[in-house]
Parts: C-alpha cells; sequence; structure tokens
C-alpha cells in the first residue's frame, strides 16, 4: 500500500535529532516560554520574512488569537464581517465565529480551489474589516489587486497559512504578505510537529505583544492580567522539535513540487481535472511558488476513483468532504448554496505526495489514475 502520508517514514529522518532536542528539554526541567520557544519564533521570523512570530498551541488558536487581539486593539468588534473563502477547512470559520464576528462566505474558483479575489469587493459592506486568505492545499492566493482593495476599504488580510508554509509570491514568503498569519504545524503538515503546534507572524509590534499576551492568560508579566487571556502556549519541547524540521523544509518542500509537476505532465486520464498552478489570480509577471501540501484533482465519480485506487494500493484522502456551512455546527448557514463550492467538496480527491515517496510510488499513482475505466 502507498500510504496517503507516511508520517513514520518522515520522522524517521530526523530521528537522532529529534531524540537529542527532546532529552535537551528534558534535562533543562524547563517546559513552557523558554529558549527553545524563543530559539523557534526568531526561526520562523527569519524564514517568513516577518519581523514577529509568536508561537501559539495550534493553528486555529493562532486565527482566534489574531482576530481576539484585533478586537481588544478596537481595530474590531463583535458583530463586524470577516470576508472568507467557502471552500476551506472549518478551522477558518470557527475562528472568526468564536470571536463573535460575521463570516461572509466567497465563492473559490475552480482553477485554484482558492478565494475568488475578484469577487471580494461586491460582498464588503460598512460591517466589513478584514479579509481571511487561506491559501488552501498548499496553493498562494494572492495578488497585487487584494493589496489595493484592501487599503481602498481600510480592511486588515488575515493569511490562514496552516497549509502553505514555504509558498512565496513574488519572492515574498506567505505569512509575510498580509497584516497578519496564523500558522498550523499539525503533524501532517509541510512543516509537522510531533503533536498540536502553531504560530502568528506579523510585522506589527502592537498586534504581536497583544497576541503573546491574549495566548498567555492575557498577561504580560506573571499573575498581572490586562487581558481577557487564554492558555495558548506552544511548549518547549514541540518548539524543539519544529527547530529540527525547519532546517529541511526547503528541501522537503522542492521535493513536493517535483511530484507535484511529474503528476501535472503524466497524468492525463480525460475526467480527471488537476490543479492550475498558474491561473487566473495571477497576471504573467506574477512568480507563484506554491508548495503542495496536497495534491488535489477532480473527477465527476470521485467515489468510484477513490475505490480504484484503494483495489491498486494507493491510499487517498477528500479533503473536504462537507463545506462549512453544511455542517451541523453552522445549521444557520445551511441554506446558503454555494455552487462550485458543492461542486468541488462533491468531486476533489487527495492523491498521495509527500518527501519520502519514491518516483517508482508516484509512477504507480499515474498509471493507476490513467488506468481508471468510469
Amino acid at each position: 500500500m502507498i500510504k496517503f502520508l507516511d508520517l513514520q517514514k518522515i520522522n524517521a529522518q530526523y530521528a537522532d535529532e529529534l531524540k537529542q532536542a527532546a532529552a535537551a528539554v528534558i534535562d533543562s526541567g524547563w517546559f513552557l516560554t523558554g529558549d527553545k520557544l524563543a530559539t523557534f519564533e526568531n526561526q520562523l521570523a527569519v524564514f517568513t520574512g516577518a519581523k514577529h512570530a509568536i508561537g501559539v498551541a495550534n493553528g486555529l488558536d493562532a486565527l482566534r488569537l489574531i482576530l481576539k487581539a484585533y478586537i481588544d486593539m478596537g481595530v474590531m468588534a463583535p458583530g463586524d464581517e470577516v470576508i472568507v473563502p467557502a471552500n476551506t477547512y472549518i478551522a477558518s470559520l470557527l475562528a472568526i465565529t468564536d470571536n463573535a464576528l460575521v463570516p461572509v462566505l466567497v465563492e473559490p474558483t475552480l482553477e485554484s480551489y482558492n478565494l475568488d479575489l475578484a469577487q471580494i469587493e461586491q460582498h464588503i459592506t460598512a460591517k466589513t474589516k478584514a479579509i481571511m486568505v487561506v491559501h488552501l492545499y498548499g496553493q498562494v492566493c494572492w495578488n497585487d489587486n487584494l493589496t489595493a482593495l484592501a487599503q481602498k476599504h481600510q480592511l486588515k488580510i488575515i493569511e490562514d497559512n496552516a497549509q502553505a508554509i514555504g509558498a512565496s509570491y513574488n519572492g515574498i514568503k506567505t505569512g509575510n504578505l498580509g497584516d497578519a498569519a496564523g500558522f498550523s504545524f499539525y503533524p501532517g503538515k509541510n512543516l509537522g510537529a510531533l503533536g498540536d503546534a502553531g504560530a502568528v507572524t506579523t510585522n506589527d509590534l502592537e498586534l504581536a505583544e497583544r497576541v503573546r499576551a491574549l495566548g498567555n492568560y492575557g498577561s504580560k508579566k506573571k499573575y498581572v492580567n490586562e487581558y481577557i487571556g487564554l492558555n495558548s502556549r506552544l511548549d518547549e519541547i514541540q518548539a524543539a522539535f519544529l527547530s529540527v524540521k525547519l532546517k529541511h523544509i526547503e528541501s522537503e518542500n522542492q521535493i513536493r513540487k517535483n511530484i507535484a509537476a511529474v503528476y501535472l505532465n503524466g497524468i492525463n486520464h480525460p475526467e480527471v481535472v488537476l490543479p492550475i498552478p498558474v491561473n487566473t489570480h495571477f497576471t504573467p509577471q506574477d512568480n507563484p511558488e506554491h508548495v503542495w501540501h496536497l495534491f488535489v484533482v477532480r473527477h465527476p465519480r470521485r467515489d468510484a476513483l477513490q475505490a480504484h485506487l484503494t483495489n491498486s494500493g494507493i491510499q487517498t484522502l477528500i479533503h473536504y468532504p462537507i463545506p462549512p456551512n453544511k455542517q451541523l455546527a453552522y445549521a444557520h448557514m445551511n441554506h446558503l448554496d454555494f455552487a462550485l463550492t458543492n461542486q468541488i467538496h462533491d468531486t476533489v480527491l487527495s492523491l498521495p505526495i509527500s518527501p519520502v515517496m519514491s518516483d517508482d510510488e508516484v509512477q504507480q499513482v499515474i498509471s493507476a489514475v490513467n488506468n481508471f475505466k468510469a
């Protein structure tokens, strides 16, 4: 069986370094807000090009804390609106509604699966305070028109960068394109911890300080609580693991890019719709660099294709079977209908892609897809 993502094999590459990192933390006796966290935060800031990086407990908390900080700073208020793609993982919406803000869902494009940037302006109202762009599947969602639009309407741009660490737009890394960004280091991400972990990046010192305090019970100084905060801290052992793995992220992302290129060139099934890396979001002068957290294809008989690949010894996943607005958690949104989003969720299938796949495994996937008899 070709695994969708072989985490044991990925982490085995760095087993000695990871064990040494764990031992160093255990021997230090210091497990929270110590040197390992400070080191990783500095490394992440340097990697992204952002001035500030703050470790938090997970990717959802990263987005929650950004919005909570903006509310505490008076930039937003409960009831304000945040534009967000209809086609995204539910965490993007949870961060918004958890702060009593209102998600305004906008359709993606079928080319990119990402937020259709050309549709944003028609959804802006007097209550709109931010645009949350999601670099879904590791594909960059950005263009210069987005920046101009945000400036025109005085909106914050928040990047959900959970799936796209290392991606870039015209040489600028995702996580340093907007006003603030949330990262997830869930084990299956391109940069995965050995547990839950996340981070916020920004160039705004006030926002960075507020996020750090809010994630530490609203406290900058022990037992002195300036804000109504929560407990969301990236612990020392996960920070140490992430420092080990961050050294290898560029090479691992390059392997993903190479596999994606082989897939794009080799899969030629007439009914399989491939992702379009350079799509209408971008001008001919743009240079988007995607990092292919997922390689997502579409097929009108997705479930049959998945069964065929399973029978061929290839594990696949569906990201995601149910749109956020159709979830029971958002029953008040269930009446909303997003035709393109529904089409995507009904037809997408994620093929295996990882830095430990062999050339032979990649070719087996291509062969199996091309041999599918619908």
